[in-house]
């Protein structure tokens, strides 16, 4: 089964209605259901345990994580989401790791790190992050370098993740990672042609054990995409294969 959330403001509801009738269309689904809510905090109780959900705003993938509770996460993002301030679609992997509704993560291919505001700190632990370019941080006064996509090998990246996360994970997949000719980010994109993220999506699959999945920040610039389409159903079809 596919549970479809359309959660957050209308773009995204209405979008993930779109890709719901897109998939029924195409005949990639036949059985479904569709949570409601109007709060995160409602979804833990209403969303079912399923192996894969299309989701709309980001944050409620805190819901399904809260209702799983699945040993560890990988999160494939233009954006870290460990902003530390107040629970969004900017931090919900920071709480989500705060409050140990998982006990380890990987962000993989960011390229926005920085925090917004001086007064926003970022979450660090618990997590590890391999940026899809070339990104430096201090360690004890040194500045040393991600492992990331630009410079490392698929292959190193995975080994390093799967020694860190262990088998099972938990995999979600932010569409505004694709570069800006997708049309699908709402907001900033992220740096990789499909190809990319397919080879990712690949090594992620070879390499765990994906326990449940979701595709997420779907929104209605998916019906006027048609790049976005192509990226969404393969996204999909590959995931569910």
């Amino acid at each position: 089964m596919v549970t479809f959330i359309p959660f957050g403001e209308r773009p995204n509801r209405d979008g993930v209605i779109y890709a719901l009738q897109l998939l029924k269309r195409n005949k990639l689904i036949d059985d479904y259901i569709i949570v409601e809510a109007s709060r995160v905090e409602l979804l833990p109780e209403r969303v079912p345990r399923d192996r894969a959900y299309i989701i709309g705003e980001h944050l409620a993938t805190y819901g399904i994580v809260e209702k799983l509770r699945p040993p560890a996460l990988i999160s494939v993002d233009a954006h870290t989401d460990l902003m530390h301030d107040y629970l969004d679609h900017g931090s919900w992997l920071a709480y989500a790791l705060e409050k140990r509704l998982v006990e380890r993560a990987a962000v993989m291919a960011p390229v926005l790190m920085i925090p917004t505001t001086e007064r926003t700190q970022l979450w660090t632990r618990r997590v590890k992050v391999f940026p899809a370019t070339l990104r430096s941080r201090k360690v004890r006064g040194k500045w040393r370098a991600y492992k990331n996509f630009q410079t490392n090998s698929i292959e190193e990246i995975m080994g390093e993740a799967k020694k860190y996360l262990g088998k099972d994970v938990y995999l979600t997949v932010d569409m505004d990672v694709l570069r800006p000719e997708y049309k699908i980010a709402r907001f900033q994109h992220g740096e990789l042609t499909l190809e990319e993220l397919l080879q990712i999506l690949e090594a992620i699959k070879e390499n765990f054990n994906i326990v449940a999945f979701d595709i997420a920040e779907v929104s209605d610039r998916l019906r006027r995409s048609r790049l976005g389409k192509k990226a969404f159903f393969e996204v999909f079809q590959l995931l569910m294969g």
